[in-house]
């Protein structure tokens, strides 16, 4: 089958190969026939090291297709099913699961680290234990989760990451208040998906902050009332807050930078909610004196900060009462072929984001 395959950590292309074998099947998992992958940002970045991923590995980890094979054990579960992927399942019965924070389930980080694919040269990782940009994976059956037949392939493979990271920061994390005011920095796929749920939350002021003139335009029609270059935030600030700063901001870039900068835009007692993924050696610092005397709540966000199952049910809720707009986040449709070009739409800025169909 074809997958495409980063073959060492720093490379800026893939190569798609058709020797590639989807391995590990057996009692408890399932195979799954990939039909459409979103690109994620998090995927850009296991490819250049920021997060580690060991390699030669397949990127992708927002994806949905059908059941190809069900392993001895397996229940609920049945060939043909139409499912999404969860890059991180809950266990359902370590600490954090029973606490109910089945987002800190650490169950489906160990499947990083066991080949999920083989060719003649050797072993081949999934990237998040999962790899998309495949036509066939094998994974746990707790990381496929069924999807209605009125939901696309191309709709449940954003569900299964950028929207519900995005949504479930403002719904779950942060829990924006009617009325307030928010400022989003970032406004890729995730960053629109941020604004997307401020809005539903019923947010008054949501100011939109990216340097690409394309993504500024992209979040006015998915629900920010402004949007303005990173060099003009300060200005808006001063504008529309007197000064104070905003009750909400989303860091939706993962760089420290960007975080101190969210961090001086929240106004005092405002919160911060940090859902950009960054690098372990970058820093974000705050000095112990404005840590206590600005009480400003720094709220980080792992895959919208609740439980994943009930954030899905909830963004087809959202999208089939027309709430939120999917089909729109899509702005490049490409073939497994063409996942270099994809990348680079996504590294200019030019993509929200760009579904690869398989």
């Amino acid at each position: 089958m074809r997958a495409a395959v980063q073959h060492e950590t720093g490379q800026d292309k893939l190569e798609v190969l058709d020797d590639i074998e989807a391995v590990g099947f057996g009692p408890g998992k399932v195979k799954i026939r990939i039909r459409a992958t979103g690109l994620c940002h998090s995927d850009l970045s296991a490819m250049n090291g920021v997060l580690p991923q060991p390699a030669p590995f397949v990127p992708g980890h927002e994806g949905a297709g059908e059941i190809l094979d069900v392993g001895d054990g397996v229940t609920g579960l049945d060939r043909g099913d139409r499912v999404l992927m969860c890059w991180l399942p809950a266990c359902g019965s370590c600490p954090s699961c029973r606490r109910g924070q089945t987002h800190l389930c650490l169950a489906g980080f160990m499947n990083a680290g066991t080949p999920n694919f083989r060719r003649p040269g050797g072993d081949v990782f999934g990237f998040a234990g999962t790899g998309t940009f495949a036509e066939e994976v094998v994974v746990a059956a707790n990381c496929a989760v069924p999807i209605p037949d009125d939901v696309p392939y191309e709709i449940a493979a954003l569900i299964g990451c950028g929207v519900t990271t995005g949504l479930g920061a403002a719904l779950n994390t942060a829990q924006v208040e009617a009325a307030s005011s928010v400022a989003v920095i970032g406004c890729g796929g995730v960053g629109i998906s941020v604004i997307q749920g401020a809005k539903a939350c019923g947010a008054a002021q949501i100011i939109a902050v990216d340097p690409v003139p394309a993504r500024r335009e992209a979040a006015l029609r998915f629900g920010a009332t402004e949007a303005v270059a990173p060099e003009e935030f300060a200005d808006a600030k001063a504008r529309i807050t007197a000064g104070e700063g905003f009750d909400y901001v989303f860091e939706v870039v993962g760089k420290s930078a960007t975080a101190r900068t969210a961090y001086e835009m929240t106004r005092r007692g405002g919160t911060l909610c940090v859902v950009g993924a960054g690098a372990m050696d970058d820093t974000f610092q705050v000095n112990m004196f404005e840590l206590f005397f600005d009480e400003k709540r720094i709220l980080p966000s792992l895959y919208g900060g609740a439980d994943v199952l009930r954030s899905y049910e909830r963004a087809i809720a959202l999208w089939r009462a027309g709430r939120i707009d999917l089909e729109g986040l899509i702005t490049h449709r490409v073939q497994l072929t063409e996942v270099n070009d994809a990348l680079d739409q996504m590294r200019s800025g030019t993509a929200l984001r760009t579904c690869i169909e398989l």
